[in-house]
């Protein structure tokens, strides 16, 4: 051979060398000749080849990496060849970390089914360096045990890989359960913590969103991505609070999946594909589960901005403890002049010896003596009755009196004598005279199983409008009438009977009660929820708590500290009220110590307990509530709710107690049907969404309840079914005055006997109910109760603990709107402190209900279904809408005990035989 000829054989040889071949299919070698094909590979290039089990396929890649500059490199594959049970696998050899993954990519969902993806992109982990610019080398291995499998294969460069502070958004287009992609974000210097967010215009298909720390491999498919890291599950909004002390590379990647199923996320499940020959293991391809997103990272809130916040909360509510101090000071001093013009008005005149008058308007009462007591178009009564005092005497001796027809006139003499009659006595008589409290047994069993006293409850209690003569029973003829001495409308005297030591040690069981509820309710809930944070915080599974995401400010382990924070008003006010009793209190006991005469005879008669109970919960209203909002969830939404059922229980026994101070319910008896209602606020919120049959039982049961409850308020407790029944029992329009009866005896005959009763009022002789005020009030309870009862049957909402809550609120706004009405039917006025506190109080409450209802998170709905009512902060950069709700909320209950507290003080100059009961 020539040297030309030479020359040009070489020159073909490298040419055919420099020009890629075409794809040529491989013939398989036998076994055990393992053929390996080794090419440098470029970027942005697309490689079409073939693999078969004896053929292995390296692809050689080289980049420059620089220190402060970090590019991302994503691998795309798509195998062209459908065999699913012979794969095609995958590996990428790095510096630090080997990543691997087959083709079909097979992804499991729920109940174990198969998701089977042809195409797959995945993004490499990026290894660091020290060095200002350094070549790195990476390797794409291919092989498989099928026969022929054709592949195409491509690399390329991730733009925006870094996540830049100062607002910018990353766009990630395209992205499937096949396809994840993660960013990486550097803390500045000056940055200690930043809120990741992540928005979408689709709400569907179901991702997550997960924060790791700079490891390699990266934890970035639906089955591995809970690994490691915190995450959260999205529909169209995630945020999540990343803080740089916890991780030691000052830098973190933000990883974005997309779930092969939308179940997590409210969303329906797919259906397998019917078919004969289809096999139960078939994988399902589901095509189209593509969404489109945008990351922005921002920095978060600064430390001055948690003293800020923490300074405005205290300021807030220590503002209202110099206000109490200032308005306590103002009124010792107009006291202080009170009584110096009082001594000198009671001092004897030099001209004529006699005592001073003084007008009703600065003894801050109205004129009663001018005044009767009228109800709603019925009989009449007297203003001229004598009632015989119960106090100077353990006998009380009746009698009938005249009547004349009721007129409400204005008073005619401008002025009072400073002691003010009490019938034929006056209150210096009266506190002159031993007290009861020294006649009877402090045990109130003692008084209260007395026949004569059992006797003479029925005689009180069913007092009404007596026209004369009335010789017998009308019900029994063979029982008369007892002669009866007593006003013709109840009073508060009627009522404030007992020991005032027997009451007091009564209505002292409900704070001790209350606090040891809440000593035993308290600390598990407290370990409960540090247990729900700690496993938040372990695992970085943030769908555990609905937290408002946007609006969540970290503290320590605490994950929103601004939710717990919010609620310290409930505490310092609730400590405020008891601080307030506590020296109402003290006054009443020195007042009671020097025989005041206004103590011992007028006004409300005090009783401390309930309002020591009622300041109480509203401080465990306050700690359970910051506990609930440790980690809100569903399971543990009764701790925020518990105390909510007693405030409303209570300021209701407490109105009620005001005008029947002998008659209220014992503490072991209310918290007992509390404890009922919150154990049909759990069984409602595990068992009633949905289901039927319990919300026919608790309709059931909410309608009985109302109507024995109702039955119980109208006849004052003097009713019974079966043996030992009374007169009052058979209390309506008929019977026109109380009367006593036997016993009557215990048969099967209870129904015949209402039936009865419901004939001979209503249908034989039908006419107006002898409490023509109780009753008005009662049927319209009744009215509000079962339509409320009946919505719940209809609508059955979720929120069974809520619509608890608000039976619960209706039936108290009732009872306050007919006590206030009724209040100044009977001639009493309200003075300028209580009005004021409900004017106030009912703007606060006005603004926290709007802010209440913004609904910035709801367990109701998934996590992620949850997360898109999430909003920005609006108050200090710190405090969000449901904060403000703390905030107000906690003002509004102050304020409405405020006003349970000082309603009545109009009356205090006012004996109790002129305060009328209703």
């Amino acid at each position: 051979m020539s040297g030309a000829a030479a020359a040009v054989l070489a020159w073909a040889l490298l040419a055919g060398a420099l020009l890629p071949p075409p794809p040529v299919r491989p013939q398989p070698l036998p076994r055990g000749d393992r053929e390996v094909h080794e090419k440098e590979a470029q970027f942005n290039t697309t490689y079409s080849d073939w693999v078969h089990a004896n053929l292995l396929n390296i692809y050689a890649f080289n980049h420059s990496v620089r220190r402060n500059r970090t590019e991302g490199v994503r691998v795309s594959v798509n195998v062209l060849s459908d065999q699913k049970d012979q794969p095609v696998l995958f590996v990428v050899r790095q510096k630090e970390a080997v990543v691997s993954f087959q083709v079909p990519l097979i992804l499991r969902g729920l109940y174990q089914r198969k998701y089977a993806y042809q195409e797959v992109s995945r993004t490499l982990c990026q290894p660091q360096t020290k060095a200002e610019v350094e070549t790195q080398h990476f390797y794409v291995d291919v092989s498989t045990l099928s026969l022929n499998t054709s592949y195409q294969l491509r690399v390329t460069r991730v733009e925006n890989f870094v996540l830049r502070q100062e607002g910018s958004v990353a766009t990630v287009a395209a992205t499937g359960p096949f396809s994840p992609q993660y960013f990486k974000y550097e803390f500045p210097e000056e940055v200690d913590s930043v809120i990741v967010k992540v928005t979408s215009a689709m709400a569907f298909p179901c991702s997550v969103i997960s924060i790791q720390d700079i490891l390699c491999p990266v934890y970035d498919l639906d089955n591995n991505v809970a690994f490691i890291g915190m995450y959260q599950t999205m529909t169209k909004k995630a945020a999540i609070t990343v803080q740089k002390k916890d991780f030691p590379s000052h830098s973190f990647y933000v990883v974005v999946v997309v779930k092969t199923e939308d179940e997590a996320c409210g969303g329906a499940l797919p259906y397998y594909p019917l078919s004969k020959n289809a096999s139960p293991d078939e994988p399902v391809d589901q095509h189209n589960r593509q969404k489109t997103l945008e990351v922005m990272v921002s920095p978060a809130i600064t430390s001055e901005a948690y003293v800020r916040s923490v300074l405005f909360c205290l300021g807030i509510f220590l503002s209202f403890y110099i206000l109490t101090l200032l308005i306590a000071c103002w009124e010792s001093c107009r006291q202080h002049k009170r009584k110096g013009l009082l001594a000198a008005m009671d001092s004897p005149s030099l001209d004529t010896g006699h005592s001073r008058s003084i007008p009703d308007s600065f003894l801050n009462h109205g004129p009663y003596d001018s005044y009767g007591y009228g109800s709603f178009g019925n009989g009449s009564s007297s203003s001229t009755e004598g009632i015989t005092d119960s106090l100077g005497s353990a006998e009380v001796s009746y009698s009938y009196v005249g009547q004349e027809q009721f007129k409400r006139r204005t008073p005619s003499a401008p002025t009072r004598p400073l002691s003010i009659p009490m019938g034929e006595r006056s209150l210096e008589n009266v506190a002159s005279r031993p007290r009861l409290d020294s006649l009877s047994s402090v045990e109130e069993d003692d008084y209260d199983t007395l026949a004569d006293i059992d006797y003479d409850k029925n005689v009180i209690r069913t007092k009404v409008c007596v026209p004369p003569p009335a010789p017998a029973c009308p019900r029994w003829p063979g029982r008369p009438l007892t002669p009866l001495s007593f006003q013709q409308y109840l009073c508060v005297a009627d009522l404030a009977r007992k020991d005032k030591r027997v009451l007091r040690k009564k209505y002292q069981i409900y704070f001790w009660n209350i606090a040891t509820i809440a000593v035993f309710y308290a600390l598990p809930v407290i370990q409960l929820v540090i247990t729900y944070q700690t496993v938040v915080n372990v695992t970085g599974n943030q769908d555990i708590c609905y937290y408002n995401f946007l609006c969540a400010h970290p503290l320590g382990n605490l994950s929103a500290f601004n939710n717990i924070l919010s609620n310290l008003g409930y505490v310092l006010l609730g400590l405020l009220f008891l601080l307030i009793i506590l020296q109402r209190e003290i006054n009443y006991n020195r007042a009671l110590l020097r025989n005041d005469a206004h103590a011992l005879e007028c006004g409300i008669p005090k009783h401390f307990g309930l309002f020591y109970a009622m300041g109480t919960a509203l401080m465990m209203e306050g700690l359970l509530s910051a506990c609930y909002h440790v980690c809100p969830n569903y399971t543990n939404f009764q701790f925020d709710t518990s105390f909510m059922y007693m405030i409303a229980g209570l300021c209701m026994l407490k109105l009620y107690q005001k005008r029947h101070p002998d008659i209220n319910a014992s503490a072991y008896s209310a918290y007992a049907c509390l404890a009922l209602v919150i154990f049909f606020s759990v069984v409602g919120v595990v068992f009633g969404k949905g289901n039927t049959a319990f919300w026919i039982v608790f309709s059931v049961i909410h309608i009985v309840a109302t109507l024995l409850l109702s039955t119980q308020l109208y006849y004052m407790g003097r009713w019974k079914l079966g043996e030992g029944g009374t007169g009052s029992e058979v209390g309506g329009g008929s019977v026109v005055a109380p009367c006593v009866t036997s016993p009557l005896p215990t048969d099967s005959g209870i129904l015949r006997r209402i039936l009865h009763v419901l004939y001979t009022d209503c249908v034989r002789q039908c006419s107006g109910p002898m409490y023509v005020d109780r009753m008005v009030l009662l049927v319209m309870g009744n009215i509000i109760n079962w339509s409320l009862a009946a919505y719940g049957l209809i609508v059955r909402p979720n929120d069974f603990a809520s619509y608890l809550l608000a039976i619960g609120i209706c039936n108290l706004l009732l009872y306050f709107a007919f006590y206030i009405i009724m209040k100044l039917r009977s001639g009493e006025r309200i003075k300028l402190i209580p009005l004021l506190c409900i004017i106030s109080t009912s703007v606060v409450w006005g603004f926290a209900l709007f802010f209440f209802f913004q609904g910035l998170s709801t367990w109701q709905k998934t996590p992620a279904e949850s997360r898109e009512h999430n909003r920005d902060c609006i108050l200090l950069d710190f405090f969000d809408d449901h904060d403000i709700w703390h905030f107000l909320s906690s003002i509004a209950m102050f304020g409405s005990f405020l006003v349970l507290l000082t309603l009545d003080d109009d009356l205090d100059c006012v004996q109790r035989d002129k305060i009328y009961v209703f």
